[in-house]
């Protein structure tokens, strides 16, 4: 029999499939984790891996979808985009299975038809629909050993949020094809200790056991979610409580990767003009504050002079008509040498023009010292840090999905062919566009 799966832990996963052992080579052996006696073994062949449905009542139930992501492949010709995976705040954002050159609609394809009809039923409006809804079971693969394939870390349990059609650039081949993103809530699973026991998909597996017997298994949060549907999503969405101080080191780009070199090409560019700085990190601060679903509108650029601690205004919508409201963003951008700090003193610039409904963005080509970090959390400052390393990998992301992957074509643009203005408006104006 199997047994659970516990978020953040490395499984071994050899082509052998061995239900066997129940470890190999130190980590646990996903294959004998994930055993459901009599029926075919669980797989992360492909990235998205439906299993099998089973007719329970004469009624279809797909047990669960595996997912797996693959960073070591992003950015290449097989796999251009690049998922994302922000665990402790319970979201990931993961590209489907649709690639250049493949013929018919992009929802045809095994994987995206897969999560598709996950979708229908994560959306369902009743309980006794929901009841029946697709685990999702999302992993990613990690490098031991030396080695970039043959390990997975399991990221947790998830139901898709939203389905979006995008055009997407072909790698290399410098043309565009059409695929799905799928935003996922990742379902918190405290209430079992971080643990997802593979009872409950075996159970599912098994036609003879009726969709509310099954449901018994399943973990408190999607047991809630169940029962109340999408309303429920921000109480049972995983939410990882942390100090959220990392260290300068854990903070720099990789000695030799391509965060490093794009990071050194943006510095070089806008070494001795450095104002030009600015558009680039509205953009990109545009880009991070986009990425959860929110609207974000750009503003404008502030003068050199007289900008009283802010470099770029924008607005942070949340919500619509009466259930929404409108946060002014006051931004500061600081292109330094990559190997030096932002000190407490220079973001507690930006704090000290805070309003209340106000919130502040600092990019910056460096890190942030501890002391700065450690101060923002205490005085819980409501400032965004955008540091280096994710300032090249946004940055990367915005010349992969605009430029065909033209780093320097995409600074261009973002400096000579965007419509941001530079004025010395009062930033509560935004407000009113």
């Amino acid at each position: 029999m199997g047994s659970s799966l516990r978020i953040g832990d490395v499984l071994r996963y050899t082509s052998a499939k061995d239900p066997a052992q129940q470890q190999i080579d130190g980590h646990a052996n996903f294959h004998f984790v994930t055993h459901s006696p009599l029926r075919k073994r669980a797989s992360l062949e492909a990235g998205i891996n439906p299993m099998a449905q089973v007719e329970v009542a004469g009624q279809p139930r797909r047990p669960a979808v595996l997912i797996r992501s693959s960073p070591w492949k992003a950015g290449t010709e097989q796999t251009p985009w690049h998922d994302v995976f922000d665990l402790d705040n319970g979201h990931i954002r993961y590209f489907g299975d649709h690639k250049a050159g493949l013929d018919g609609p992009p929802g045809s394809t095994k994987g995206n038809a897969a999560l598709l009809d996950a979708f229908s039923g994560h959306q369902a409006p009743t309980d006794e629909e929901r009841g029946g809804g697709v685990p999702l079971l999302l992993f990613r693969a990690v490098q031991r050993n030396g080695r970039v394939k043959g390990y997975v870390e399991f990221c947790g349990l998830g139901l898709i949020e939203r389905a979006e059609r995008l055009v997407q650039w072909a790698g290399h081949e410098r043309t565009t094809f059409t695929n799905y993103v799928f935003d996922i809530a990742l379902v918190d699973l405290t209430h079992e200790n971080d643990q997802l026991d593979w009872a409950w998909i075996t159970a599912r597996r098994d036609p003879s056991v009726p969709d509310e017997e099954a449901l018994a298994l399943a973990p408190a949060a999607w047991r809630e979610w169940v029962e109340h549907g999408h309303a429920a999503l921000p109480r049972v969405r995983r939410r990882v409580a942390r100090a959220r101080v990392s260290k300068v080191q854990e903070q720099r780009c990789a000695a030799g990767s391509q965060e490093e070199k794009d990071l050194r090409t943006i510095y070089k560019w806008f070494e001795g003009r450095k104002h030009d700085f600015e558009s680039l990190a509205s953009a990109v601060a545009a880009r991070r504050l986009r990425g959860n679903g929110h609207n974000y509108v750009e503003g404008w650029l502030t003068r050199r002079s007289g900008d009283g601690g802010a470099d770029f205004v924008g607005r942070l919508d949340l919500g619509t008509g009466l259930a929404g409201a409108s946060l002014v963003v006051l931004g500061q951008a600081k292109c330094i040498n990559p190997g030096s700090t932002v000190s407490a003193e220079q973001i507690a610039r930006v704090v000290a023009r805070l309003q209340r409904g106000w919130i502040g963005v600092y990019v910056t080509t460096g890190a942030y010292s501890e002391a700065a970090q450690l101060e923002m959390v205490e005085d819980q400052y409501p400032v965004v840090l955008i540091g280096g390393s994710e300032l090249a990998r946004d940055l990367r992301g915005i010349a992969r999905d605009d430029h065909g992957g033209d780093l320097e074509a995409c600074i261009e643009h973002i400096l000579n062919l965007r419509s941001v203005t530079v004025t010395n408006r009062r930033p509560e104006e935004i407000l009113l566009q």
